[in-house]
């Protein structure tokens, strides 16, 4: 019993890092990049929302932009690039309500979750950090 208890206190240590999640996916290369979003602006206004998102794509956020998505319960980033695709003309994602849809195998990616059924990768992720109420920054 000590055993056991000992192997789900371990696990349930392991799964509370939110700083050192993967990110690697094989078709999609890692940048570093940091972007602030103030959602007082009219492009972003719609992230003081639950269930809005929007698409950024300035210079270097991400591999082919970056949707920032509020959950309700907080918000999260993916990119713009399909995940299950090598790079090409076809695979930027376009936004479908609550969805992201990649043109060249019309998989629907959920912004809840990053993911698409039967799709072997999920969504990219970076990490989103609320500085206060009306502004974020979105990070890799």
């Amino acid at each position: 019993m000590k055993k056991y208890l000992l192997f789900v206190f371990v696990l349930l240590l392991m799964g509370c890092d939110n700083e050192n999640f993967s990110n690697n996916n094989p078709y999609l290369p890692n940048y570093s990049f940091t972007y602030n979003i103030n959602m007082n602006l009219p492009q972003y206004s719609s992230l003081q929302f639950p269930s809005n998102a929007v698409y950024i794509n300035a210079g270097n956020t991400g591999v082919r932009g970056v949707f920032v998505f509020n959950t309700g319960s907080g918000y999260v980033a993916f990119d713009a690039a399909c995940p299950n695709q090598a790079l090409s003309s076809c695979s930027t994602m376009t936004l479908n309500g609550i969805n992201i849809v990649c043109p060249c195998d019309n998989a629907s990616y959920s912004l809840f979750s990053g993911q698409a059924a039967g799709m072997q990768y999920p969504l990219k992720q970076y990490r989103v950090e609320q500085l206060n109420n009306f502004n974020l920054r979105v990070y890799n």
